[in-house]
């Protein structure tokens, strides 16, 4: 009985990990873009503005991937983050998501177009004028694709993809863009895991040494909680782009949303 008793006053009294970034930083994360420029440009605004604002000393944004694909302009999305990344006032990391890594691929290897083009990578050859032959089995005609392809993509934008990072760490705060393997360490995750990890992460229990925020999974609505923040809120599908400010111990949402032509904020303080 006396060994139940206190068994049950320990777990009663165990506290909740409260996730902290670093003095003197503030971190803006944003979930899946996937092509839709419109909602990006006004989400840009409204953080630029806020880190600039903020008087922190380290004022960083975070993509976490699928910036392309799926919506109607990876091209303009892809300006919109070359843009971001050259500005001298917020230091910005970008995350490799797995449809970057699609893209590049067929860029040398033009095979890989109709598995790239059934998960949206039409859409994304579309925006850049080089449209996919009809048929799976047109050999020729991919590499006419990719051709066109390798002949319209900027030198910046080639320079950005081949920048993009596995992922990332700040404060109490593990970014990447499907999550992370359970029961290995976020020091030892692969590539591959980083990038295409799916329902073993989001069904798990499992803690890792730090929070992990992600996208790649997209819900209605993002997900928190104690192990795990979800942030990919399907914007090429929604029209609900979403994105997470980190401060100390404080958490806020921003939400832009994509309604019948006309584009909607909302911010918002969310608690542990």
């Amino acid at each position: 009985m006396l060994k139940r008793l206190l068994s049950s006053l320990g777990g009663q009294s165990r506290s909740r990990r409260v996730p902290r970034m670093p003095p003197d930083t503030v971190l803006w994360a944003v979930g899946d873009i996937h092509g839709r420029s419109d909602l990006l440009a006004t989400l840009l605004e409204i953080v630029t503005a806020d880190l600039l604002a903020s008087g922190q000393q380290q004022r960083i944004f975070v993509g976490l991937g699928d910036y392309v694909d799926k919506g109607p302009d990876s091209r303009g999305v892809l300006d919109l983050l070359v843009g971001m990344s050259g500005r001298p006032d917020v230091s910005s990391v970008f995350i490799r998501g797995n449809h970057e890594a699609f893209f590049e691929r067929f860029l040398s290897e033009p095979a890989v177009g109709p598995n790239w083009c059934e998960h949206g990578g039409r859409e994304a050859l579309n925006s850049y004028g080089a449209a996919a032959p009809p048929f799976r089995g047109d050999t020729e005609g991919w590499a006419e694709t990719s051709a066109r392809l390798n002949a319209s993509v900027p030198a910046e934008h080639r320079a950005f993809l081949s920048q993009l990072i596995p992922s990332f760490s700040c404060g109490d705060y593990f970014f990447a863009h499907a999550g992370a393997r359970p029961g290995v360490a976020l020091v030892d995750q692969t590539d591959d895991d980083l990038m295409w990890v799916r329902g073993e992460f989001t069904r798990s229990a499992h803690m890792f040494e730090k929070v992990v925020v992600h996208g790649h999974t997209p819900s209605p609505a993002f997900h928190m909680d104690e192990r795990r923040i979800g942030l990919d809120t399907g914007a090429y599908a929604t029209g609900i782009l979403t994105a997470m400010r980190f401060e100390g111990d404080h958490r806020e949402l921003l939400q832009v949303r994509g309604l019948g032509g006309r584009i909607f904020t909302e911010r918002r303080p969310i608690a542990h």
